[in-house]
């Protein structure tokens, strides 16, 4: 193994596991570490520099962070609750308009066209307006939001927390263009923008296609699980039958059973085809149903729909067994049930569906007739013509949506200057000391053993009373200041010096979790090696293990198992040579606005 570079910015971006997994890179410990200094408003607007949505995925994010959270592996403990802490960043700010980018009054003469008003598109919004760009979002409802406002029900996702973070953005100028479908891509090419973003979601919900499946459609109780939650969202559906089964067992499921309950009914199954380990529901989804007593029915696969003179009666499904074999799983057919039915709601997943979209213009479609779309710059076989969100690569989560707007708006301001889009800046760091006394540190570094705090939610029984009473309430203060202190400050470094360590061996004497080892090492050893000969084998081959300089006194090598460090800093204060410091490595991910600043200090240069 060779010596560590922990000025390389992969190197502790991958150690600060949540925010290496959170798609957008948002700094998860900083603005942990604002809100416990109360300082809500600066915690959100930290937050908004990469998510853009605090309010919005503070409430419905998919969390990719959470399982990364170094605390499971710590204690194996539950991780931090970083997803609602968000949230608090939102419930306590204050008003941020002063805050929020300037726009130039002088534009720069470029005009970009975005298709479909959901959170990808006004993340390149967002993005593009403080540089002068004139941006104009079509959208065939009424109202922003698309997929987000549609199938998202409102005791999870308020109306007016939307409205006020897509405001936000709109308000910097933006021109909307609401009840404006656009139906011809080639048109909308002719109107001369400068380049054009597609970020309309994955309309189109999968049917069902098995026995009765056209006698049971006839019957108007068969219903298609996003158009459906539209409907209910837009006030068109205000009822449902007492009997409702609901097919698919991911997120869509989980909110398609959870409004049925408040549509009137009694009996909601939601009936999977896999095992319960293998759903693709999130785990907090499954249990809020499961909490509203929505029956789970695994390893079910649909056969056919019951129709009787013309009213649907139910389905029937075949019971299924899976098992291992050459080291493969296999399934068996054991039996056959009959599961009656006033309403069957298919939530089974989604597909992107491109009508709009001639097939001669230039943009390539693969075999599943979705446009070829790169994932580094996420312009499409076209020039100019771009994609992101569900629109992209199929459903994902809002996190990726954002993502893939600012990746985009990267991408479509190099294409209008002429530069070649696949040419971007890359991660930066700032280490710096996070000393504030000879035995002090600029954030909070003592262990808390605390359990993870649950999310306070309103009572079964009332939260049936209306289909917009919010049922997470958000943490109160009591909750919050507890789970702010369970972060384990991933990003305050041990940063060492080797040659300043005198090998007295009393930072590994202090050390609680026993991540410190000084051994030999031959630089031709295999990095396993070296993992399994710590005081404490490193048994993550994921996380990197810190390997020192040769150190001055005996040529050994200072090696630290980074998946065990708490970041207490007690190495550091009991280090005698200050050989150890806690420093903060702050990743830098580039931005369109990093872009244009690198782009002039090049013509200045030349």
């Amino acid at each position: 193994m060779k010596p560590t570079d922990t000025y390389h910015p992969d190197y502790f971006h991958k150690v600060v596991d949540c925010q290496w997994a959170c798609p957008a890179h948002t700094d998860v410990p900083g603005y942990i570490r604002l809100i416990a200094q109360e300082r809500y408003t600066d915690a959100y607007m930290l937050n908004r520099e990469s998510n853009v949505f605090p309010g919005i995925l503070g409430r419905v994010c998919d969390r990719p962070c959470e399982p990364a959270c170094r605390r499971g592996r710590v204690d194996e403990q539950k991780p931090v609750a970083i997803c609602r802490l968000k949230r608090v960043t939102y419930d306590y700010k204050d008003d941020i308009s002063a805050r929020l980018p300037n726009i130039p009054e002088e534009k720069n003469g470029k005009r970009i066209a975005c298709v479909g008003a959901g959170c990808a598109s006004l993340t390149v919004a967002n993005d593009l307006m403080p540089l002068g760009y004139q941006v104009t979002i079509f959208e065939k409802l009424d109202v922003t939001g698309g997929l987000i406002r549609s199938n998202i029900p409102r005791f999870r996702l308020p109306p007016e927390v939307l409205d006020e973070e897509f405001d936000n953005i709109l308000d910097m100028g933006v021109d909307l263009r609401l009840n404006t479908p656009v139906t011809s891509m080639q048109a909308l090419l002719d109107e001369g923008y400068d380049a054009v973003f597609v970020g309309s979601g994955a309309p189109r919900g999968k049917d069902l296609r098995c026995a009765g499946r056209d006698e049971a459609g006839a019957t108007g109780r068969v219903h298609v699980g996003i158009d459906w939650l539209g409907s209910v969202a837009f006030g068109h559906t205000e009822s449902i039958g007492k009997r409702v089964l609901i097919i698919g067992a991911g997120n869509t499921a989980m909110d398609c059973c959870r409004t049925s309950l408040r549509l009137g009914a009694r009996d909601v199954k939601v009936v999977a085809r896999k095992p319960r380990d293998q759903l693709k529901a999130s785990p907090w989804e499954l249990e809020d149903a499961l909490e509203e007593d929505v029956d789970l029915i695994t390893c079910h696969s649909p056969k056919a729909f019951v129709v009787e003179d013309g009213a649907l009666k139910g389905m029937t499904f075949e019971v299924l067994e899976y098992f291992e074999e050459d080291g493969r799983q296999k399934r068996r057919v054991l039996d056959e049930v009959f599961m009656p039915a006033d309403d069957v709601v298919l939530a089974i997943g989604q597909e992107n569906a491109f009508p709009w979209i001639e097939r001669d213009i230039g943009i390539e479609f693969d075999e599943h007739d979705v446009p070829v779309v790169s994932r580094t710059t996420y312009q499409s076989t076209l020039p100019g013509v771009f994609f992101g969100g569900d629109a992209a690569f199929g459903p994902e989560n809002i996190i990726w949506a954002v993502r893939h707007g600012h990746e985009a708006a990267i991408s479509i301001h190099k294409h209008v200057h002429g530069e070649n889009v696949a040419d971007r800046l890359p991660n930066a760091v700032d280490v710096h000391t996070s000393k504030m006394g000879l035995h002090e540190w600029g954030y909070s570094n003592q262990y808390d053993p605390h359990e993870r705090r649950a999310v306070p939610h309103v009572d079964v029984q009332q939260r049936f009373k209306g289909i917009d009473i919010e049922v997470e309430l958000g943490f109160r203060e009591d909750d919050w200041r507890v789970e702010v202190e369970r972060c384990l400050n991933c990003d305050i470094q041990t940063i060492f010096f080797a040659e300043k360590c005198i090998e007295c061996d009393a930072c590994m004497d202090i050390c609680p979790t026993q991540c410190l080892t000084i051994i030999p090492i031959d630089d031709e050893e295999p990095e396993e090696s070296v993992r399994q000969r710590l005081r404490v084998p490193a048994q993550n081959p994921d996380q990197a293990v810190f390997v020192s300089a040769k150190l001055p006194q005996t040529r050994r090598h200072m090696v630290k198992d980074e998946d065990q460090c708490i970041h207490c800093g007690l190495c550091a204060e009991r280090c005698p040579t200050a050989a150890w410091d806690m420093k903060h490595a702050q990743i830098f991910v580039p931005t369109v606005e990093d872009e244009e600043a690198a782009a002039q200090q090049r013509q200045e240069s030349a």
